[in-house]
């Protein structure tokens, strides 16, 4: 690890050291921040070429650095050759501009080292990608290493280098001289620029119409440097010393050969004997064999076989160049219709961002990333440009990294995010918005992304509320908790409350209903569900997307509904709603299927509590029993058989007789009892083990056995005692007074713990000392009665067991209990009201299918919902979540209502709803 760590610090001490002693006391060093080594280029690669930032503005420029100890070899006259050749070649590119010309952003530069001057940023030199590295650092960089051009890139660079040439030939009147591999520059866009204009010639007469240029003879003495590249030189430079525009596209014809095969020129030329070599070229181009140009591409290699011809005249010129066919690829247009759009209006600007779409998925990443994106975002600062610019930009940024995403677009589109004008910004936003919340990084979500979601909500206009309520759900899953919960869903429930509009309520309840999942159980039942009665009209579709909701909430695994809420706010809010006029047969079905199934599952749980109860307070009555020295309180105050009786069914007992003139005689003391009465009292536990299997609360017919009045009075106080552990009271035997007839319930029920005969409260065997809530149904105690129930009374009559005691205690016959028996009559097969109408078609499964159908259908079809005890519907997906179905907001044929609400309709409801759910 620490030979790893020196040969790190070795490595980046050398290349700080190259970097400083290359351009140390250059005045370029005053304003620019020098980088690392990353290319090369111009005549012989001289050109060292470094990243760097400008000082002042932090602007990224590449500094090209020519080390003079290059040149030591040389002597004194062959170095100031050298250098006058570079310095001519970068004051002349200085002085032009071009967008085919590579862009000078500081002047030369000369110290006692080295030349440098600065000029847009650069990636590598032509020759450099197609695998000429001399003079680049080393190990030489993967990014040139492994870079390769793409088809469109080919023929777009070339399109540039022509049209770089035109201008040169027919704008500026000069001839390159030496346009070769290492004077043709990628930019970091990828764009392709022309350099190297050390040999330019500019014409002698440039206001006429046949240019004339001077062109010097080859000296073979010179240094390379101060020489241009033979190999890509025309014919006519060496031989015949002269040279016009034919013989720059000469050098095109040989930078098209190579481009295509890897570097290599048409021919190899001996640099010792240049006469004789070009004299042998010039044989060959003559008869030029059609394996040269076989790595060409078909529908250009006619045109670079005029390009090498012998003869200059028969060479097309740039401008012909620029329209072949060859250039027509739809790559290459696009990208040149780019670099053009500065002189394009805003209109045709808007026409070709439209179809751009189409295009970027034909186009390599690099191309699109590099090249299409920066043209994209610089038309952010126009506004009216926005909305067509932004999809593409999105476009590209779905095909990009969350690294590329966040390092290349969303610093343009942070300023973006913040646009309110013009409207079409927002909607696109909010199209896009899984992608944002996907690749922006959480910190710049909670400062930009979800802002701008809020203001949608918040916004005027309705069209922006309904497509942001529609779009939240797709994109719920992906937003933190605590500001969903703080900040989107009370938006949501003000949009709902506050709107004139009945889509936007309507949509506000279907989103809600969508993102319940998302929610916890508590902050539904805290937040949403009251908010639900707040909701102040009353059409079908908003009176069915509160049953959506509630039913979501009721069925969902993970939420459900606590029987003490479906009892005291959910059922009395639905059954309020199910009677609403303007609900049709079907959605009222919907409704009472909902109620149903919250009943049978109230009644489930509440009765599983009452039976663990029951069955633990009998636990507790045998612990006592098998346990005499518990008994002591017991013995003190035995319960009545009476006032148990009075507990059960009201001030009547069974036996007849009035509350005050029940048998007042206790049962005998446990712990005096003889064996015959032990065995008798143990056949008694049994017979009333027997009834405690029956139905609950539902008693059956009671035989007493026949022997004498004392067993009697035994058996019926031993089953009274069963009968009571329903309730784990043990009641006080004192005298009950006369039943009060026809009373009414007290106003002020009483809200403190039962008690039982010793004043310790009601423990249920699991939680602390146990309150029962008062419900709806208002109880009153009595003063002085001793019963549980004894106090209560109420105005309806209840059955009088009087005669059924006094026939029994006068003929000796079995008691007739049929008066029980219509009051707690068994379970009956229930007809609910779905059986009553018409069976649903076979094949249909789904609850919710058709049941918001119109008034007239709801005559035909009625859906019945199967309702089990405690059943809960599974699945919360596609078919169980009734907010994905948009048929279920349907509004019933025009049924004449009020508008309680106030809330204006559009030109139709039905068709904005039709419009919305389909």
């Amino acid at each position: 690890m620490e030979s790893m760590l020196n040969k790190l610090k070795s490595t980046v001490t050398k290349v700080t050291a190259d970097v400083t002693s290359a351009v140390m006391g250059n005045p370029v060093t005053r304003e620019f921040e020098v980088g690392r080594h990353i290319a090369s280029g111009g005549p012989g690669l001289c050109w060292r070429i470094y990243n760097g930032t400008k000082k002042s503005t932090k602007q990224e420029v590449a500094v090209f650095v020519f080390d003079k100890k290059m040149i030591d070899k040389y002597q004194k006259f062959d170095k100031d050759q050298i250098i006058d050749s570079l310095k001519r070649g970068v004051q002349q590119l200085t002085r032009l501009r071009h967008p085919r010309l590579l862009t000078v952003q500081h002047p030369l530069e000369e110290s006692r080292d080295c030349l440098a001057f600065c000029t847009e940023p650069v990636f590598a030199s032509l020759s450099n990608v197609l695998g000429q590295w001399d003079n680049l650092p080393s190990p030489v960089p993967n990014d040139i290493k492994e870079y390769k051009l793409y088809d469109v890139e080919t023929k777009y660079g070339l399109l540039q280098i022509s049209e770089g040439l035109s201008f040169l030939h027919s704008g500026v009147k000069m001839v390159h001289g030496n346009l070769c591999l290492e004077n043709i520059i990628l930019n970091k866009s990828g764009a392709w620029k022309i350099m190297g204009f050390d040999y330019s010639i500019s014409s002698n007469n440039p206001s006429e119409a046949e240019l004339k240029y001077t062109c010097k003879e080859w000296e073979p003495n010179l240094p390379p440097l101060c020489l241009p590249n033979p190999e890509y030189l025309a014919p006519e430079y060496i031989l015949s010393v002269s040279c016009d525009s034919a013989s720059d596209m000469y050098s095109l014809g040989v930078v098209m050969h190579a481009v295509f095969n890897e570097g290599k020129p048409v021919f190899q030329v001996n640099k010792h004997d240049i006469f004789k070599s070009f004299s042998r070229q010039l044989d060959q181009l003559s008869s030029m064999s059609p394996a040269v140009l076989n790595k060409i591409p078909e529908d250009v290699r006619e045109h670079v076989k005029m390009l090498l011809s012998v003869t200059p005249n028969v060479r097309p010129d740039a401008d012909q160049m620029t329209k072949i066919p060859f250039f027509d690829d739809i790559g290459a247009v696009t990208l040149q219709y780019f670099d053009s759009l500065f002189q394009r209006d805003n209109l045709q600007k808007s026409q070709f961002y439209k179809g751009l779409p189409k295009v970027l998925p034909k186009l390599p990443k690099r191309v699109v990333v590099y090249r299409i994106l920066p043209a994209l975002t610089s038309e952010f600062v126009n506004p009216d440009m926005v909305p067509f610019v932004l999809p593409n930009v999105l476009l590209i940024a779905e095909e990009c990294t969350k690294e590329e995403y966040v390092r290349l677009i969303m610093p343009d589109l942070t300023p973006v995010f913040k646009q309110q004008e013009p409207v079409q910004i927002l909607l696109i936003f909010l199209q896009k918005m899984d992608l944002l919340l996907t690749k922006t990084p959480s910190e710049e979500i909670k400062n930009s992304v979800l802002p701008m979601v809020y203001r949608a909500l918040e916004a005027p206009s309705v069209q922006i509320q309904e497509l942001c309520l529609n779009i939240i759900p797709t994109f719920a899953n992906l937003i933190d908790y605590p500001s969903m919960k703080n900040s989107l869903i009370p938006r949501i429930k003000s949009a709902c409350l506050q709107t004139s509009s009945l889509a936007v309520r309507v949509n506000s309840l279907v989103c809600l209903g969508k993102i319940l999942e998302y929610l916890d159980k508590w902050y539904v039942i805290d937040e949403i569900l009251p908010f639900l009665q707040q909701i102040p009209s009353r059409e079908p579709a908003v009176l069915m997307g509160i049953l959506g909701i509630y039913k979501c909430t009721f069925s969902h695994k993970k939420l459900g509904i606590p029987k003490e809420h479906l009892a005291t706010k959910s059922l009395p809010h639905l059954v309020s709603l199910s009677i609403d006029n303007n609900l049709n047969l079907n959605q009222f079905n919907s409704f009472m299927a909902v109620i149903r199934d919250m009943l049978g599952r109230m009644e489930a749980e509440h009765k599983t509590k009452l039976e663990q109860l029951h069955v633990m307070q009998e636990q507790q009555r045998s612990l006592n029993i098998s346990n005499p020295g518990n008994q002591s309180e017991e013995t003190k105050s035995p319960p009545s058989s009476g006032s148990q009786i009075d507990d059960i069914f009201g001030s009547t007992g069974v036996n007849g007789k009035e509350n005050g003139s029940a048998a007042t005689t206790s049962q005998p003391n446990r712990m005096s009892l003889t064996l015959e009465e032990k065995q008798r009292l143990a056949k008694e536990q049994e017979q009333a083990a027997k009834l405690r299997n029956q139905q609950p609360l539902a008693p059956l017919t009671i035989k007493p056995a026949a022997g004498n009045n004392a067993q009697t009075k035994d058996l019926t106080s031993s089953l009274l005692n069963s009968m009571a552990s329903l309730n784990s009271l043990s009641l006080a035997n004192a005298a009950r007074p006369a039943p009060a007839q026809a009373s009414t319930i007290s106003a002020y029920p009483s809200t403190g713990p039962m008690v039982g005969s010793v004043g310790a409260p009601v423990s249920n065997g699991f939680n602390p000392p146990m309150g029962f809530q008062t419900g709806g149904m208002a109880m009153a105690m009595r003063p002085a009665g001793p019963g549980l129930y004894g106090g209560m009374a109420t105005t309806t009559s209840t059955p009088n067991f009087a005669a059924l005691a006094q026939s029994q205690g006068q003929t000796g016959k079995a008691a007739d209990m049929s008066a029980l028996d219509n009051l707690f009559t068994p379970n009956r097969p229930k007809v609910t009201l779905n059986q009553m109408g018409p069976k649903a078609p076979p094949g249909s499964n789904t609850p919710w299918l058709g049941q918001f159908g119109s008034a007239q259908n709801a005559q035909t079809q009625m859906q019945g919902v199967p309702v089990s005890m405690g059943a809960v519907p599974s699945g919360f997906g596609m078919q169980a979540n009734p907010f994905f179905s948009p048929q279920n907001f349907s509004q019933p044929a025009a049924t004449p209502s009020m508008n309680p609400s106030a809330i204006k309709h559009s030109a139709s409801v039905n068709s904005d709803l039709k419009d919305l759910f389909g």
